[in-house]
């Protein structure tokens, strides 16, 4: 019998056994201590701390909470700032994100809740997570991808992935089509280095062949390191002369994944959900002058993503059963992953090092909102515009 079932019992019997005389109290007492399995002496000292209980004092067994409200709070504003990802990727970061907030005059928590923050486990940083995670709905959206009649001339590859090292990486466009992909509207270039795990974004209108080319030449221009390959899908914008003599001439490996397996863009994909989905959305973007605010506003991502927004690589995944197995490296940001790297120069790390320590995550964070409401502003306004009926005279 659990605790709750006995204190039921006993406070059942409580306002008649205050009441009753002592040959039927023990007439209670014995069918209490029948039902509970309690000891009558024990039943006496229940009834009794149950009479003697202040009812406006709630009933609160175990440990003195720790972690209280104002340490949830500290840990909801880290959390917020590196975008609300998930407690096993939070947990790294919290220490570096105090320090750059307290740097920069922007924490507004005591020194007792910072104490207690800093002191979470991993464990309880996952559940605290886990509560503010709650009320996410994800959402589907649609698919914009055809196939090209032009395969022969660019080989399908599958990995191994490992063996690749920075500037390998895997390549998608977004669309931003809201529930239609009729008409003309915003795409977004994705490149997703695999070793790293290092974002480069870029917009542009539509999907044709010399967009999406321009778009990839902007993407390595603005990378901190060279491209050596790109991965795309089977898309008509990937697969054509364009792109692959533009990648002959800058010495770019082009291959392929294998049609109707996203499988082999997992990395792409991956970050076409948790990047370019979650900051902007399913809605349709269809006036050509967001395309300018879209870029200003991945540049500014960009930085945000890869300095101070960690993520982790699938090392292992092992089949049991009808179910996965997988194992994980340890959650870095994808600075961290080129800093580490043997493979990339002390030259491109000293520069990079000098514009981390300019950076703040709160505010990179705060100018990212900002320009999303800008874009979403642009596209209101279009989009009033149009609705606008023309007066008959």
């Amino acid at each position: 019998m659990t605790m709750t079932t006995k204190n039921e019992i006993f406070s059942r019997y409580l306002g008649e056994y205050l009441k009753a005389n002592k040959e039927r109290k023990g007439e209670i007492l014995q069918s209490v201590c029948e039902v509970t399995g309690t000891h009558r002496k024990a039943a006496i000292r229940k009834f009794r701390r149950l009479q003697m209980k202040d009812k406006s004092i709630p009933d609160r067994r175990g440990r003195k909470q720790y972690f209280t409200p104002d340490a949830i709070a500290a840990l909801k504003t880290v959390w917020e700032a590196a975008s609300e990802i998930c407690g096993e990727l939070l947990y790294p970061i919290i220490k570096d994100y105090v320090r750059i907030l307290q740097r920069d005059k922007l924490w507004e928590h005591s020194s007792l809740a910072t104490e207690k923050l800093l002191l979470m486990s991993e464990g309880t940083v996952k559940r605290k997570v886990g509560n503010f995670m709650k009320a996410r709905t994800p959402r589907n959206g649609l698919s914009s991808t055809k196939p090209s009649n032009l395969k022969e001339i660019i080989p399908i590859f599958t990995g191994p992935w490992e063996s690749k090292g920075p500037g390998h990486g895997q390549i998608d466009t977004v669309v931003h089509c809201g529930h239609t992909l009729l008409g003309d509207m915003a795409f977004t270039v994705n490149y997703t280095d695999v070793a790293l795990l290092w974002i480069s974004l870029s917009a542009q209108w539509n999907k044709g062949q010399i967009a999406t080319k321009n778009s990839l030449k902007q993407i390595g221009e603005k990378t901190p390191f060279k491209i050596l390959g790109m991965h795309p899908d089977t898309g008509s914008e990937f697969i054509n002369w364009h792109l692959k003599g533009w990648c002959d001439e800058n010495g770019i490996n082009l291959t392929r994944s294998r049609p109707n397996h996203k499988n082999d863009n997992a990395y792409v994909e991956q970050k076409n959900g948790h990047v370019v989905r979650r900051f902007l959305g399913y809605q349709r973007l269809d006036c050509p002058d967001v395309i300018m605010a879209m870029n200003k506003m991945y540049d500014c991502l960009e930085k945000y993503l890869n300095h101070f927004v960690p993520s982790r690589k699938c090392l292992e995944k092992i089949r049991i059963g009808s179910k996965y197995k997988r194992k994980y490296d340890g959650a870095k940001t994808a600075y961290a992953r080129l800093m580490e790297h043997s493979a990339i120069g002390q030259e491109i790390k000293n520069k990079l090092n000098l514009e981390h320590e300019k950076m703040n995550p709160l505010l990179l964070k705060r100018e990212v909102d900002k320009l999303i409401a800008e874009i979403f502003k642009i596209q209101k306004c279009y989009g009033n515009l149009n609705n606008i009926e023309p007066k008959i005279e």
